[in-house]
């Protein structure tokens, strides 16, 4: 019998589903650090919140550990990259807050409004300050949403049902995805910023989102808008927002996380028109009840039959799938890899399709490595578990086809992507069942294989455009390793694929998109074999 050990406080309705599993468990939480080594190697799962730490010692003393499930959504109290090492699945529950989230964030807008946290205080001490706290209304205003995944969608909605226009900067979900949620899309940050007088963030912490919310953005805003920050601390600089809420340039601000947690010495606590909460976005009994539940069952599913949901790692195959599954698997990242770099995100619809022998393997892994490749240029933390949850929050449309029976090639993959850039599509196939190679573009046939430095050109099929293309390359010192060219068989219109030494400057890139007869120009970077 598998025996779990729930580390954290955490709703007793976990306890009632792994008995009723029957899966021993022992809920142990608030041990001492001496007290959870002694103990740590006893167990085949370890449920925690946020106040165990899975790491260096404690993870290594876990000797029989085969599953971590983490209540919430955050891991970064989990050596996740060790658990993978040793073949421990992480879990994480990111649906279970959701709805919580969504509505602290709400709740603060209207919050900073009308001025409630000033208001009560105020009143409490004994004062009847009715002129002082002149709220704004929120009907009729314009809301902006930056990003639009499972807390930033439900937050649209909610702001639509106070009557607010919502505007939304998510470069991930397509045209036909704000329609659905209701809301027009923008194109950057600074744009959204100038134009609303409530902006909320719900995207995660990732190197291109550290400082999004910087002191040029603030500046943007309007005079009298409205900031709001529930998703993660270090997203907005905290000395550039003090600036802007205490010169009285933003109306207010309303904050659930800090750049440094605990924040017990911030001097943004200092002003009036600042609402500070303590991270308290997924705190509500529902919430907690259910991502306790959800750990539970997902933990359980493992345990006994191997099923994983929800898993933040790579999940495991057996040694002959590795085996055989290996070549299509680099395949398959280097596809996703091409077309996420040469087309713009929006994306709407991914059809996967697999012929001839491609079609009787285990495709699962495949689709989520395609889609794994396709979303690695924004999202930090996809992998082949989580990609297809990212790109369903997104509102992508996920399609798969089968066909056994081979074409030109006795296996192929083909990947169709179709979005606000319209439509494109990539096949590739393995040459000797081991090398992968990309054979055709839309509907050129070009052979490459997909490693390095490639610059991806669409041209109008007139003389001269190669030796342009040379010329601009040659006179910036930038050696071509390969050449590959194709013409459409719908049009007058070709493709070049051009493999170069080193990676071209964005002026180098400017100059091809500039030169006559050239459509587009884009440079994808891909690993070695």
């Amino acid at each position: 019998m598998p025996k779990v050990w729930i580390a954290d406080k955490m709703s007793e309705r976990a306890i009632e589903v792994f008995n009723a599993r029957g899966i021993e468990v022992d809920y142990r939480p608030g041990l001492s650090d001496a007290e959870k080594l002694a103990i740590a190697g006893a167990y085949d799962g370890i449920a925690v919140r946020s106040a165990t730490t899975l790491k260096g010692a404690l993870l290594e003393a876990a000797k029989r550990v085969k599953v971590i499930g983490r209540a919430g959504i955050g891991v970064d109290n989990i050596d996740v990259e060790q658990c993978s090492r040793r073949g421990i699945v992480v879990m994480n529950t990111p649906f279970g807050n959701t709805i919580t989230t969504a509505e602290l964030a709400v709740a603060h807008i209207v919050a900073a409004a009308r001025m409630i946290a000033p208001a009560s205080a105020s009143t409490k001490a004994g004062k009847w300050e009715k002129s002082r706290f002149m709220g704004m209304e929120l009907t009729g205003k314009k809301a902006g949403v930056i990003g639009a995944g499972n807390i930033g969608a439900i937050v649209c909605n909610r702001l639509r049902g106070l009557q607010m226009s919502v505007y939304v900067y998510d470069p991930f979900i397509s045209d036909e995805r704000a329609e659905s949620l209701g809301v027009t899309k923008v194109d950057s940050v600074a744009e959204l910023a100038e134009m609303v007088d409530v902006l909320t963030i719900h995207v995660p912490l990732l190197e291109a989102t550290r400082h999004m919310i910087n002191a040029d953005i603030l500046k943007r805003m309007k005079k009298g808008a409205i900031l709001v920050n529930c998703a993660r601390g270090g997203i907005v600089d905290e000395r550039a927002l003090y600036e802007a809420c205490a010169s009285g340039h933003l109306r207010a601000a309303g904050l659930d996380v800090y750049e440094q947690e605990p924040a017990r010495d911030n001097p943004l606590f200092e002003l009036e028109n600042v609402t500070c909460t303590p991270h308290i976005g997924a705190s509500t009994d529902e919430a907690q009840e259910n991502v306790a539940v959800q750990i539970a069952e997902q933990m359980a599913d493992y345990l006994l039959h191997g099923t994983v949901i929800n898993a933040v790692n790579v999940p495991s195959l057996s040694e002959e799938e590795q085996r055989q599954l290996a070549p299509y698997m680099l395949l398959a990242r280097r596809m996703g890899e091409f077309m996420g770099q040469s087309m713009r995100p929006g994306y709407a619809r991914v059809t996967i399709s697999f012929e001839g022998q491609a079609a009787s393997i285990n495709r699962k892994p495949l689709i989520n490595t395609v889609l794994r490749g396709l979303l690695s240029q924004s999202f930090e933390e996809v992998n082949e578990v989580n990609a297809a949850m990212l790109a369903r929050d997104r509102g992508i449309e996920i399609v798969e086809r089968a066909n056994e029976q081979a074409g030109n090639f006795s296996t192929l993959i083909r990947l169709e992507v179709e979005g606000d850039e319209g439509h494109r599509c990539v096949s590739g196939t393995l040459f000797d069942e081991t090398r992968p190679r990309l054979v055709s573009f839309d509907t050129c046939e070009v052979e490459v294989a997909p490693e390095g430095n490639i610059i991806f050109l669409q041209n109008e099929d007139r003389p001269g455009v190669i030796a342009a293309v040379g010329t601009v390359l040659a006179e910036a010192g930038i050696n071509i390793a390969d050449f590959r060219l194709g013409r459409r068989e719908d049009g007058p219109n070709a493709v070049a694929l051009v493999r170069v030494d080193t990676r071209p400057s964005s002026m180098v890139l400017d100059r091809l998109a500039s030169l006559e007869h050239v459509l587009m120009v884009r440079y994808v970077e891909l690993g070695g074999q």
